[in-house]
């Protein structure tokens, strides 16, 4: 594990340009902000922008927009993800390289359909933290003649992370220091319950979780202070790291803001935007203050 200890502090809010900012985007950008000014440290912001369907430059503007008006200041110039697939391919080949990702034919319909049928007569088929199912194990059990034909002949796949070659190849339990409860504790991780993850589309040149730690590594951040809802992801992130010999930053996971109905503010149903709260005469202040910050 590559240490980051003795470089100045360096945090980052690292939005995805998929839809507007909402309350729990503030309450995140304005924590990594404050807490880098606490500790004289770095502000940066980082433009997760790998999906390129759902992604545009308007939303990218947007946020831009959002976070000028919330007085927040960050270095230049911003990291955006589809600037740097390059990056994200080389970890990956490093992975596949060491024989822990192998190509996934399934598409999420024919998931879908495995799992329904498997399930059809009371069965339960195991389910990561979010509730996903795991993906099934046919593709890594494949005769590598007919992988290497299905590849030669551009089958459309993904990649994936071979998660008990992974963990095996690991040999000793991983954790992390979060300090998100108020005082610094040690977590340990668990990445055997999200099953083998994606680890590049083919419509997407790399996945959250690859993209991610390499960023952080390559960019230099010592803290990461994010949403609880991402909680459970950092088990993936610290195992790559390990198996990247990335450096491990200290991680914060603060409360998420929820609706009127107990939900996480989503993009995907319409809760209140800086936008719309800002049109409605909002001003910074009133944000720190429904946000208690």
């Amino acid at each position: 594990m590559s240490s980051l200890s003795g470089q100045k502090p360096v945090f980052r809010f690292a939005p995805s340009p998929n839809g507007r900012l909402h309350l729990g985007h503030a309450l995140s950008a304005m924590l990594n902000h404050d807490m880098a000014k606490a500790v004289d440290g770095r502000f940066l912001l980082r433009i997760e922008d790998i999906d390129l369907t759902r992604c545009t430059p308007e939303l990218e503007q947007g946020i831009y927009e959002d976070l000028r008006w919330l007085d927040l200041s960050w270095e230049e110039p911003v990291r955006r993800q589809s600037d740097h697939f390059a990056d994200y391919r080389q970890g990956l080949e490093t992975l596949i390289g060491m024989g822990l990702a192998y190509p996934s034919f399934m598409s999420r319909s024919e998931t879908k359909a495995f799992v329904r049928n498997y399930e059809s007569n009371g069965q339960i088929w195991p389910r990561d933290p979010d509730g996903a199912a795991l993906y099934p194990p046919f593709d890594k059990q494949r005769p590598a003649e007919e992988v290497a034909a299905r590849l030669s002949s551009n089958v459309q796949h993904a990649w994936r992370l071979d998660m008990g070659k992974a963990i095996s190849h690991l040999g000793h339990s991983l954790e992390w220091a979060d300090t998100g409860s108020g005082e610094r504790a040690i977590i340990k991780a668990d990445p055997a319950a999200w099953g083998d993850v994606i680890l590049s589309r083919s419509d997407a040149p790399s996945s959250y979780h690859l993209s991610v730690v390499l960023d952080d590594a390559l960019q230099g951040i010592t803290h990461v202070v994010r949403g609880m809802d991402l909680f459970a992801a950092t088990s993936v992130h610290r195992l790559l790291q390990h198996l990247l010999n990335l450096p491990v930053p200290e991680y914060h996971h603060h409360r998420l803001v929820l609706d009127d109905k107990g939900r996480k503010l989503s993009k995907s149903i319409s809760s209140t935007g800086l936008q719309a709260l800002r049109q409605q005469g909002h001003t910074p202040s009133d944000i720190r203050s429904l946000l208690g910050i």
